[in-house]
């Protein structure tokens, strides 16, 4: 209905006092014990629990890998497209008088943060050198893998995980709260987003409904990413001399390494939450930021730069020409051996990332709208999808554009290649730079994990916490903060337990498929939102609560 005022009151029941004082129960019990069921039993039936995830990974990859797919394009083109209308991208996130409330600099770095900042110092390296000795072109015979023809292949494939598509499924899910929260008033959580198509509706069941699969993919995807940043982490403390006990006789992180991690991190991190979004979190995005930016420095001053600007500038250029394509490619098995391997690999990678990109969508959606008050849509859009992006494009180009350099002029063999997707970069770092020099910058490379994991950590505990407590941006419930600290570094704990990071990666990809479902109506309800908006304001309805 365009006559009358859209919904701009959606009051969702929370608790009066007691323990659950300001929460919703509804939502903050019954994703606590899911989580805690999770916990028990990748705990108590380890292998049990590995081999029940791999099955359902396998048999809902057989079934949805297409869908995540075409999802994530969907999420993609409505944030391109809304921008570049000069009607919608003119659109504040807020009232008329809103101002943001954080400068440029430290919204970024707060956004970058939390987006990919782990993954990068992870994946900067990693993933480049996989795809230089394998993707879809050598697949498919178009190019020889860890040889010169196929380092713009290579930067193709990492740009489309790591960049607009990835940064797409964030700003859709922080679109839409921005927009129904700061225009109409709605609970800053993740069922608003949904009232243009369920109505009052979403303040009971099918809202508590919605919010709990936010939480649990919000656990789920957190988990993956501290997953590959914990590994990391404990192998750079063993680089910087912490004790061998740090690992396992295979040379991965032992079980008493990953419980030192895991406690300094969520300590530090609980700390930070407690602080709240303004001080620690604040301060601690703007410190990973400035390290971030000193490790980039190094590698453009002793790297290898002009390789690294010339990949990013053939593998930016192919990347765009290609996305049209690559967003809505979709390989089968068809008993060919090509066919076979390309459809395993687009299991193994790409339909991996839209899962994980998924189920960190409402973390990063709920944070993104949080602190993007009072900017405008297009300011928004280009803020949270084409900057971030950029900045990944520089990393991999540049830092893995040196591990590939390196290994392709045969300088250092397979050092770098040879190593654990944990190790790579210190490997690097030990072949480029001598004993004490790689030392020093190993410290520098911990002491930067260490900010990236925080700032994750503590920003998806408050954002779970937002979420249980009705959209409040700033819940009082200081022992929920120390619950869910505990609890995520128990589900990371225990399922990296239970089998590494394939089983944390296993149950995140079963935990994105429901939220998929939210974030596509999501989507929906956004446009039937804005489309109907316009029509009010042509007709002197009110659109914004004043």
């Amino acid at each position: 209905m365009t006559d009358k005022p859209p919904l701009m009151d959606l009051p969702i029941e929370t608790a009066d006092s007691g323990f659950y004082e300001g929460f919703s129960k509804n939502v903050a019990i019954t994703s606590k014990l899911l989580v805690a069921a999770l916990i028990v039993w990748a705990i108590s039936v380890p292998d049990i629990a590995a081999q029940v995830l791999s099955n359902l990974n396998a048999a809902l990859l057989h079934s949805f890998a297409s869908w995540y797919i075409y999802a994530v394009a969907f999420f993609l083109i409505i944030c391109v497209l809304l921008a570049l209308i000069p009607a919608t991208g003119r659109l504040k996130l807020g009232l008329e008088g809103d101002t943001p409330e954080f400068s440029r600099f430290s919204w970024f770095s707060m956004m970058f943060g939390a987006g990919i900042g782990i993954g990068m110092l992870t994946f900067a390296t990693a993933e480049p050198m996989y795809h230089f000795a394998t993707n879809p072109d050598v697949i498919a015979g178009n190019a020889t893998g860890s040889s010169a023809d196929n380092v713009t292949p290579a930067y193709v494939w990492s740009f489309l995980h790591w960049g607009f598509s990835a940064w797409g499924c964030y700003a859709l899910v922080g679109l839409s709260l921005a927009y129904f929260s700061y225009r109409r008033s709605l609970p800053l959580t993740i069922r608003s987003g949904l009232t243009p198509i369920f109505g009052e509706h979403l303040s009971g069941f099918v809202g508590h409904l919605v919010d709990v699969v936010a939480v649990v993919a919000t656990i789920l995807g957190v988990a993956q990413t501290l997953g590959f940043g914990v590994e990391q982490f404990v192998s750079g403390l063993h680089r910087i001399g912490f004790g061998d006990w740090l690992l396992n006789p295979e040379g991965k992180p032992s079980a008493a390494g990953l419980i030192v991690a895991l406690v300094i991190i969520m300590g530090a991190s609980m700390m930070s939450a407690l602080s709240g979004v303004g001080k620690g979190i604040k301060w601690l995005s703007n410190i990973n930021m400035g390290l971030s930016l000193f490790l980039l420095a190094f590698f453009l001053l002793f790297g290898s730069t002009f390789f690294g600007m010339s990949a990013l500038v053939s593998g930016l250029f192919d990347y765009i020409v290609q996305l049209p394509k690559l967003l809505f490619t979709v390989w089968r098995a068809d008993g060919t051996d090509t066919g076979d391997a390309l459809a395993s690999w687009q299991g193994g990678w790409s339909v991996f990332y839209w899962a994980w990109w998924i189920a960190f969508a409402p973390f990063v959606g709920v944070f993104l709208a949080r602190i993007s008050r009072g900017r405008s849509l297009r300011e928004y859009v280009l803020g949270s999808i084409i900057i971030p992006s950029l900045m990944c494009f520089v990393w991999f180009t540049v830092v893995g554009g040196t591990a590939i350099d390196l290994t392709l002029n045969g300088e250092a063999g397979d050092a770098i290649s040879g190593a654990g997707q944990q190790n790579q970069l210190f490997a690097m770092l030990d072949f480029m730079l001598s004993g004490g020099l790689a030392w020093v910058m190993a410290i520098i490379v911990v002491v930067l994990l260490l900010t990236y994991l925080v700032t994750t950590a503590d920003s998806a505990i408050l954002i779970v916490n937002t979420i249980n407590a009705a959209g409040e941006e700033k819940p009082s419930g200081r022992p929920h903060i120390v619950f869910w600290s505990v609890a995520l570094s128990l589900v990371v704990g225990g399922l990296l337990l239970a089998g590494g990071l394939g089983a944390i990666k296993t149950a995140m990809v079963i935990g994105a498929l429901p939220f998929s479902f939210v974030m596509v109506l999501m989507g929906v309800a956004l446009i039937k939102a804005i489309v109907r908006d316009a029509i009010r304001d042509r007709n002197g309805v009110q659109t914004v609560q004043e």
